[in-house]
């Protein structure tokens, strides 16, 4: 899970990388101003994808192979006509959804490439965030990791041909990355279909009664993975607001600088969501089976690993910050002003561990309630009045205080989850 995290990751960064090099900083400001939209596809994706695989994980574990089936058809299908509608939409309305977006007159022609080529995979993107859950619980943890690794190097190589020696610019980045999460969506559905030991496809009846189950299946499942969806929200909507004031306060250029920030978070994200996901199936099976000893050994060494590689990330980015921002760019202003937010807006790393592995086994134990709770707390009700608040506070250096939000919202929310951890799961396991 976590080779193929760091994959879907790579498609990210390799993006950001030779874009960054290949057209400069509008070119990053172009896919940042994009990459909420993105996000939240991606959000509606783990929150289907999380909640099929905690609900299937119940059922395997009282022998219902049926009902395990059925969930997961019901959530692909339903993925499937969501994106598609809403992929439609953003193809015929491209300039109204790029100034949706937050697009400057300068920047509208680049975003509108990326938008108008990498929009049609989206629905590829949704099977594989959804798909690889399924994957993984069927038993197939490898195959999962490989649908994410052959997409990730192929993004590599075609990022490299389409942007430097075919010249085609954020175009080229666009369509690379098209092609290459069309390549893992279309693994995952051909072995859902025909490979799958247990969690393969089944066919659904087409009756009114049939559709209203189907449909309640899913809302239950988005319910219990809804917290998802919300953190990968807030993540877009910090963006979305991040790209605002920095082209109030910077300009286009400000929002490049944005963006090579932004690039990390979702590959730190990915990495401690990858940790998290595959303590997900163990603790939900052992959940349903009654096993409340191995539940909480699974949350023990999931709090350890998380707390270890949210450490080690930690002190990487602030003994190092330069390095990780001339990965994107050589010019020596955006040089310097990166790695000086880069040490501030990445802080919030080192209490990121915690953070996930409690919202994770929430999840887990299908408490969609108190996983809801710790998503809104950190990112509704703390980090996003932050963003507005912080520079009207500091007023001498109101970008720096933009990327101040995010630590001070995680060390508020830490400390509101900890308490709230220990009555609810206590609670869950006492039943």
């Amino acid at each position: 899970t976590l080779f193929g995290m760091l994959s879907i990751s790579a498609v990210t960064v390799a993006d950001g990388i030779f874009v960054g090099h290949g057209v400069g900083s509008d070119g990053i400001a172009a896919v940042n101003i994009y990459v909420p939209l993105l996000m939240l596809f991606q959000g509606v994706g783990l929150m289907i994808g999380i909640g099929c695989s905690v609900v299937a994980s119940i059922h395997l574990s009282r022998a219902k192979v049926k009902a395990a089936r059925l969930n997961v058809t019901q959530a692909m299908i339903v993925v499937t006509a969501l994106t598609l509608l809403l992929s439609l939409l953003i193809v015929v309305f491209p300039d109204r959804t790029a100034c949706l977006l937050g697009s400057s007159d300068r920047l509208l022609p680049l975003v509108k490439d990326h938008l108008l080529w990498f929009t049609p995979a989206l629905v590829f993107q949704m099977w594989t965030a959804v798909g690889l859950f399924v994957i993984r619980l069927d038993g197939a943890p490898k195959l999962a990791m490989w649908c994410s690794v052959v997409a990730a190097l192929l993004n590599v190589v075609l990022d490299w041909l389409f942007i430097f020696p075919l010249g085609w610019g954020v175009m080229g980045a666009a369509f690379a990355t098209a092609i290459s999460v069309s390549v893992g969506g279309v693994i995952v559905v051909v072995y859902l279909s025909f490979f799958a030991r247990t969690l393969r496809f089944c066919p659904l009846k087409r009756s009114r009664k049939s559709l209203r189950l189907s449909l309640r299946n899913v809302g239950y499942q988005c319910r219990i993975g809804s917290s998802a969806l919300l953190g990968e929200a807030t993540l877009a909507m910090l963006m979305f607001v991040g790209n605002l004031t920095f082209m109030h306060y910077l300009g286009d250029d400000g929002v490049g600088a944005f963006g090579i920030a932004c690039y990390y978070i979702p590959f730190v994200f990915m990495v401690g969501n990858a940790i998290a996901q595959s303590a997900q199936p163990i603790i939900s099976y052992n959940f349903g089976a009654g096993q409340t000893k191995r539940v909480k050994d699974s949350f023990k060494l999931l709090l350890k690993i998380d707390l270890s590689y949210s450490t080690f990330m930690w002190l990487l980015v602030m003994l190092f910050p330069a390095g990780f921002a001339s990965i994107f760019t050589s010019d020596q202003a955006l040089l310097t002003f990166t790695a000086h937010a880069l040490r501030i807006y990445m802080a919030s790393i080192l209490l990121f561990g915690i953070q996930m592995a409690c919202q994770m086994t929430f999840t887990s134990i299908g408490n969609a309630k108190a996983s809801i709770i710790v998503a809104v707390t950190r990112k509704f009700i703390l980090l996003l009045p932050l963003i507005y608040i912080m520079p009207h506070i500091f007023t001498a250096d109101q970008t720096s205080a933009v990327y101040m939000a995010e630590p001070i919202a995680d060390f508020l929310a830490i400390c509101f989850t900890s308490i709230l951890f220990r009555f609810e799961f206590k609670k869950a396991l006492a039943r």
